[in-house]
Order: C-alpha cells, then structure tokens, then sequence
C-alpha cells in the first residue's frame, strides 16, 4: 500500500537490538527470560498477567485535523491530544532505551500486496516478537535489509503509568494511536491481542480510501471450487475461527480480511484462536495447530506441563496463536475469490434468535450495521460472563469510521456479487444464559456445511413473527423442532417476553445510525 508518509523507528540508544529472529532463538530467550514455558506439545505458553483480554475503556486515538472529521469519537474512538500523545511516546522510549535487550520484527499486513502494509514492531519481551512473527506476514530475506516500515509499534509491556491525568488517560495502562503519525504506543499490558488489534484498526481506516471493504470476519474457500468463498462474520467468541477451520474446506484466514475488486484477501499471516474447552474431537484443525512456533496464552499447565484447556481459572478467554500455515492445506498466499456466502455469526445470550436464518440484502445491512451479539467471558477486562452488546459491523471496537462507511460497503459488494448473507445463532438455546443451553457445535457445521454446498439457498423457511427473519424449516442432521426458537423453551409465555426486550433494543440502538426507510423496515417489530 503506497502511504503519504513512512514511519520510522527511534533511536534506541544503547539497547542491543534483536531483529527478525527465528522461532527457536525467541523461544529460547523467552524461556531463558522467565518470559515462557514450554508446554508438552511444544508450544510456548506466556503468562499475560492481570490484563488477560484487551483494554478498550484504555485505548485512545490521536485527534488531528488531518483525520478529526473522518472518526466516529466516542466511547469506542477516544480522543487524546498530539501533546499528551508525544508524552506518552517519550515515555515509552525512554522505557525502552533502558533495557539491555529489545526485539525487532519486521513484517506485512495484507496478503495481496497492492494493498499490504510494512510493519515493525519493538517489543521488550522476545514472546512478543515471536506473537508478531506468528501473527503478521514475514517478510521475504531481501526486504529486510533496507525495511522502511508504514507502521510502527511500540510495546513498553512493563512501563506501568504513574499520575495517568497528567497524560490525558485514565489508568496506569494505555494503547494510544496515531494515524498520521502511523504509530501504536502500548504501555502497561502484556495481553498480545492489543498488537494486532491496533494494525487491524489502521487498515479500516486506510482500505475505503483505496477501494477495498476491511472486514472482521474469517474466511474459507472449497477444496474443489476456488469459486466457493465464505466469509464468518462475528465477535470474539462467536465462532469465526472454529468455523473456517474446517477440515474439508481451505483456510484463508481466521480474523481480519479485505475484499477489494479482485476478491478478498487476509490482513494476517496467523491465526489468533480461543482455547478453552479445546477438543480434538470438536476442533481438530486448531488442536494439531498447537505444536512448536505457536504460542499459547494464559493456558494452564498440569505438572507434566500438558495444557489443560478446560482450567479458566486464569481466564476464560485462553488462546492460542499460530500461522495460517499450521492448518493443513491453507490457501498460501491468503487470498480468494468473490465469497458466493457471507455469514454472520452472533451469539445470543438472550437465547431468543433462530439458529439459522437466511437474510434479504436489507436485512443482511440492518443486522450488519447493528452487529448484534455477546461479548463472552474473558474477551475484555471486567467481563466474567456473556453480555448482550451491539458492536457496530461486527467489529466496533476496531473501527474508526462512522458504521454506515462499512455497512454500505458491505451493501455493495453483495450486490456486485450476488452473494448470500445468513445469520446463524451461535449462541443460546432453550433460555437465556443460565437457563438454556449453548446451541450444539456440531448442530452449527451442519448449517455451515449445507449453507457451503448450496443446498439451503432454496430451502423452506417460515417468518419469525418479531424479527421478521426467514427461518429455515428442514436442515437434514439437525431436529427441525430446534430450527424455531420458541419450540425450544418450556415457557412460551417467557419466550415472547424475551423476544419483544431484544427487539426493543435493537430499535433503541438501531436509532444511531442513518438508515434508509427499507432498511429500517427490515428490522424487527418492537
């Protein structure tokens, strides 16, 4: 991608600079530094302490006139000024410039290279790199000598802030980010997420401007057809990774995608799963994934030091970091055609929506730009248990423009590309959370499966009486008294209630945003 100006990376001052290591060397030097351990599968698993989700209360953005009107400020897009930014810089810097040792990669995001950003990041701890060299694109052997990086982070993991008022925060941690300065600043948090989220969020902001829709979603692509592309649209916890990592169908990518004229392409060059409860039996993909080169987190080890991914007591939201490459037969590079289906997942703690539902283009924009769903335990500091929550686009929290930019995008290329959007309820059945019962995995393939195959586009389907959404009737390997919602819970009484409170605050929230008199209409019926 061709930017107005390149970031550079500071004097480091007299800190030793390690830059591109291989996997076994910041392994080693991880375990050497008290940083990891190295589990029985051979996996290195790092302790991210307190924070063991992202930090979106402590995540700012520099406010320039350069980009002011272009934001959605608010609680999501946090201000700080260029003062208080270069603050926070230099004391960063200064943190770094203290250590004997930091650690340098050098690496791309996008795998199309027409729109791929070049990306460095200084890290103080090696398994940070090692997160880096997982989860972004390497770059080739030739590129590195002369790597003049768009993008810039600074990982101060260990800096603690003292009197954040003075430095227009609220806490002793901060993410704080530039998008004319093209810099991340990160103090206080040893959470890895926080890294690749703060690239994720830079492409959204640049990608409308050069003609490509920037998604948070995964994708797969059929073994037999390179035609028959999907793409899982969804927060964390709904299913995204489990989902594309499909052993009869090619992983393109598992969390972030653009889709430009030519098709659609990966952000990243790894994967970045939740493992808890984590089955060979049920996610089979990602399990033979954890192996050497893949990094675990906050996954607590037995005295032999097997991983056992049924212990939350760390956190629930345990994950796993490994490249696309450790998935058998990805598609390398990260790119694919036009999706013939576009999928969003969402999971309702409400336990109210059906399982599967196939959407009209203005139905597939009404859900789109409200992004309903559940933010799930662990996924940010200070949630312990799932959260009903309206996330713009399926990705608010990494969004800087207005929703309405990607959801008429999102309008758009489906209907360039006659594709079909469907929405698929990962979450609850039966009851609410507490009562009901999460909807079964393998219950969910089978939507997926048949969605893929093509057999569903013209199945029959019924109109929920609330949200107005095609129900399918018949899903041959799943019971068709689960395909309504209502059939599923004692309570019919109950279900109602629930149904008419979650549709009250779709239109509560649906208000934000400029939708056109049929989209609108497409939504529920308070």
């Amino acid at each position: 991608m061709t930017t107005a100006s390149a970031a550079r990376v500071a004097d480091l001052g007299s800190a030793r600079i390690h830059s591109n290591l291989p996997v076994s060397s910041l392994i080693d030097t991880a375990i050497r530094n008290g940083e990891g351990t190295l589990a029985s599968n051979g996996a290195l698993m790092c302790d991210t302490g307190a924070r063991t989700g992202r930090s979106p209360g402590d995540k700012f953005l520099e406010d320039t006139p350069g980009i002011h009107d272009n934001i959605d400020w608010g609680k999501v897009n946090q201000p700080i000024s260029t003062e208080n930014f270069a603050k926070l810089e230099a004391l960063a810097l200064e943190h770094l410039r203290g250590k004997d040792d930091l650690y340098r990669f050098d690496g791309y995001a996008g795998a199309d290279s027409k729109y791929r950003l070049k990306v460095s990041v200084v890290t103080e701890e090696a398994w940070h790199s090692l997160f880096a060299k997982t989860l972004f694109i390497n770059a080739e052997k030739d590129a590195l000598a002369n790597f003049e990086p768009d993008w810039v982070i600074y990982n101060a993991c260990n800096l603690k802030i003292e009197n954040p008022e003075q430095y227009g925060v609220t806490s002793d941690l901060a993410i704080v980010q530039s998008l004319e300065q093209r810099k991340v600043i990160i103090l206080g948090t040893r959470y890895a997420g926080e890294i690749k989220k703060s690239i994720f969020y830079a492409m959204n902001y640049d990608l409308p401007d050069i003609g490509v829709f920037p998604m948070h979603c995964s994708s797969n692509v059929a073994k037999d057809d390179p035609s028959n592309v999907a793409l899982f649209f969804g927060l964390s916890g709904t299913g995204k990774t489990t989902l594309s990592a499909d052993p009869d169908r090619r992983l393109i990518g598992d969390d972030e995608h653009g889709w430009s004229d030519d098709g659609v392409f990966n952000v990243e060059g790894g994967c970045y799963a939740k493992c808890i409860k984590l089955r060979p039996e049920t996610e089979p993909e990602i399990y033979k994934a954890i192996r050497f080169g893949s990094v675990l987190e906050n996954v607590v080890l037995d005295e032999d030091r097997t991983p056992d991914y049924d212990d939350g007591s760390k956190t629930e939201n345990t994950r796993v970091t490994y490249p696309v490459s450790f998935i058998e037969d990805a598609v390398i590079p990260s790119m694919g055609g036009h999706p013939k289906n576009v999928l969003f997942l969402t999971a309702d703690a409400f336990g109210v929506l059906p399982p599967v539902s196939k959407l009209t283009p203005e139905q597939a924009m009404y859900y789109f730009v409200n992004g309903y769903t559940s933010k799930l335990a662990g996924t940010e500091a200070g949630v312990t248990e799932p959260q009903p929550n309206f996330s713009p686009c399926f990705g608010g929290p990494f969004m800087p423009r207005p929703p309405m930019v990607y959801a008429e995008w999102l309008a758009k290329r489906i209907e360039q590309n006659g594709s079909d959007v469907w929405l698929l309820n990962t979450g609850w059945t039966g009851g609410p959370y507490g009562v009901g019962e999460r909807f079964q995995l393998p219950w969910t393939r089978t939507f997926v499966s048949r969605i893929l195959d093509g057999s569903l586009r013209d199945a029959p389907t019924s109109v929920h009486p609330i949200f107005g959404l095609h129900m399918l009737t018949e899903v041959a390997g799943v019971p068709s008294d689960v395909l309504d919602p209502r059939n599923t819970w004692a309570d019919k009484d109950a279900y109602d209630e629930k149904a008419r409170d979650l549709a009250s605050r779709f239109r509560a929230n649906d208000g934000k945003f400029d939708l056109s008199d049929a989209v609108r209409a497409a939504g529920p019926s308070a």
